[in-house]
């Protein structure tokens, strides 16, 4: 299969990457490297599938029309895998023009593009963060969406509209992909588990927003690839499914698993809530499970020591 990866390069593009090529299919990869971090980790994410020959590799921004165009318009490929985004609740609030033109404008563009190269089946990365402030637990994709409060959030439900619609208008077949809390190898330096497993480290304090209550539900990528790549193997129709672990785990809870990972205690620096952050997400995962066959493997009390493990291995390996 003939398969467009946007933002391939990314955290969890690059291992969606890594999982196709395993299964022999053709990967163009679409991603602008642009300056959200560093974008040499980008380029040290894919540089060893780049050696490969099935892939192939079209830098720019998915919303430069032109650019969407001629790539999908070139390649006419069976499907789209679309994960480019710019990502985070926080950064959102301060530049939310910046996630409506990439997040909506993008994605629009990314539709449009298929639906005049004759590509029908499309796979749309959201998030949970549509849920906002949802108090029923856990997340169901029937809940309805009343209390999105970020401009991350509202862009990635302005995709799911948009995916909706395509399907209803031009017969497209789209899953939406609510994913919970991604960690693993290869995730943001701005994330988290990265940001407080760099901190700790280098015996700098970490930022807490809040009491260290506030719990989610966070998902190994390993498990988030896996729930991904089913999607290329049937037809959907439109469906909108839930990516997560289906358990929930505090922050307090995760610094302590960094802690014990890491032999060392943090340095705490609370800071008070931040606008646009919720106080909880959790998966119901039945509706993935029934559609996908999507088995999460990776609790996070396997997942934190995995991902220090390999945090320490670059950071040895940058030195």
């Amino acid at each position: 299969m003939q398969i467009v990866l946007t933002g391939g390069a990314g955290f969890i593009g690059s291992h969606v990457l890594e999982r196709l090529l395993a299964l022999e299919h053709r990967v163009v990869v679409m991603d602008d490297f642009n300056t959200y971090y560093d974008p040499q980790f980008k380029r040290r994410n894919i540089a060893q599938a780049l050696k490969n020959p099935a892939v192939q590799l079209a830098e720019g921004d998915v919303s430069n029309l032109a650019f969407v165009k001629d790539v999908i318009g070139g390649t006419r490929p069976d499907m789209i895998i679309h994960l480019a985004a710019r990502a985070g609740v926080r950064p959102s609030v301060k530049d939310p023009f910046l996630y409506q033109r990439v997040n909506v404008e993008g994605t629009l563009n990314i539709l449009e593009s298929a639906r005049m190269a004759g590509v029908r089946k499309i796979t749309f990365a959201s998030t949970s963060s549509v849920y906002g402030l949802n108090t029923k637990v856990p997340f169901s994709e029937t809940d309805p969406i009343f209390h999105t409060i970020s401009p991350y959030a509202a862009t990635k439900l302005a995709g799911e509209a948009l995916c909706r619609a395509y399907r209803h208008l031009h017969g497209m077949d789209i899953v939406a992909l609510r994913f919970f809390s991604v960690y693993g190898p290869r995730g943001r330096p701005d994330m988290a588990i990265y940001h407080f497993t760099e901190r700790i480290l280098r015996n700098l304090p970490i930022p807490v927003y809040g009491d260290g209550s506030a719990e989610r539900d966070y998902t190994y990528v390993d498990d988030i690839v896996q729930g991904v790549v089913a999607t290329t193997r049937r037809e959907f129709g439109f469906e909108i499914i839930n990516l997560g672990e289906s358990q929930t785990t505090s922050l307090s809870d995760v610094i302590a698993l960094i802690e014990r990972s890491l032999g060392k205690k943090a340095k705490i620096d609370r800071q008070p809530e931040q606008p646009g952050d919720v106080p909880r997400t959790f998966a119901d995962i039945s509706k993935a499970q029934r559609l996908l066959d999507y088995q999460p493997r990776t609790k996070v009390g396997v997942g934190i020591p995995k991902f220090v493990t390999w945090y320490q291995s670059e950071r040895a390996n940058r030195s």
